[in-house]
């Protein structure tokens, strides 16, 4: 396996209120993956990010790019680095195209008004490159914040919340457009509270709660280990209360009673169903349908930060 393309080492930041925004982070980011982090707001996300990105200082701890100290190479490691933040702050008075173009130069790159002109058409920005920014709508800053993130071509790219506060369609916009980079060659991380931004476009998935990365785990391997299948079973005759004869598996009523909901292991040995059906049968109580439900990545997440929060 080739050496990774971001490697965080115990990383930690404590502020002088005592307070560890980060916890003696560990994390390798694989060259050409897309890799979406996940927390609750305050979980240590964006501080993270903003210390990789040179923008906060840590309290201790390092980060490898292709192997060199971020900070005694920083200014190549700024190079190889593309930043989305989540706040919008165009509110300029300066048409878009001057804005990209330079961003590109800010990074020391040279002047290359092609490769901003693809930039801006594969963001649908091409024909508002003569707008004034602070005229832009919401939507439009953020793909305009992305232009300027890659307008210096990245190795590694971060995104923070970017589809936060934007519509259905330009979020299914952004994802097939960081679909595109990764198929270029660009690392991607990213953050994000919509869940089925991970589950649709990440190859791994890190959760971050209390400054502590509590797992990190390819997507499908993740969903395999820790999801649980959920039966439903339509009845017949809705049901006021789960009988007694039921009461070893915990089924749970839904719908006004009309609904038997059982959750199980898919992988285990023995599911419980067929003794489940069984008793039911013996029970008098009848189905009309059923149907089985995987768990999501959101039910895993919130799984895993409760049982986090159960143990502190």
């Amino acid at each position: 396996m080739s050496e990774p393309i971001l490697s965080i080492r115990r990383l930690r930041k404590a502020y002088a209120s005592g307070t560890e925004a980060l916890k003696s982070l560990d994390l390798d980011i694989r060259r050409g993956e897309i890799f979406a982090l996940l927390g609750p707001n305050g979980a240590g996300k964006t501080t993270m990010i903003s210390i990789v990105c040179g923008i906060v200082k840590p309290t201790d701890g390092e980060v490898l790019i292709d192997g060199k100290n971020w900070q005694r190479h920083f200014r190549e490691a700024r190079t190889r680095i593309g930043l989305v933040p989540q706040e919008l702050t165009m509110d300029v008075f300066e048409p878009l195209l001057n804005t990209v173009s330079f961003s590109r130069e800010l990074f020391g790159r040279r002047p290359d008004p092609a490769r901003i002109e693809q930039i801006l058409k594969d963001l649908s920005l091409w024909d508002k490159r003569k707008a004034i920014l602070k005229d832009l709508s919401g939507g439009m800053k953020r793909r305009v914040m992305i232009a300027k993130a890659l307008a210096h071509e990245p190795d590694i790219l971060f995104l923070d919340e970017p589809t936060a506060g934007v519509d259905v369609e330009l979020r299914r916009d952004m994802w097939e457009l960081v679909r595109r980079l990764r198929e270029g060659g660009t690392t991607i991380i990213l953050t994000t509270h919509y869940i089925e931004e991970a589950e649709e476009m990440a190859d791994r998935v890190g959760v971050i709660n209390k400054g502590e990365l509590i797992l990190v785990e390819e997507k499908t391997a993740l969903m395999q280990k820790l999801g649980r299948k959920i039966l439903h079973l339509q009845l017949t005759e809705p049901l006021a209360a789960v009988p007694p004869e039921l009461a070893q598996w915990n089924p749970q009523l839904s719908d006004e009673g009309a609904t038997l909901t059982y959750e199980f292991d898919a992988k285990a040995d023995r599911t419980g169903i067929p003794s489940l059906l069984t008793a039911m049968r013996d029970a008098g109580i009848a189905f009309k349908d059923l149907d089985t439900k995987q768990s999501s990545l959101e039910d895993i997440f919130v799984s895993l930060v409760h049982e986090q929060r159960s143990a502190a």
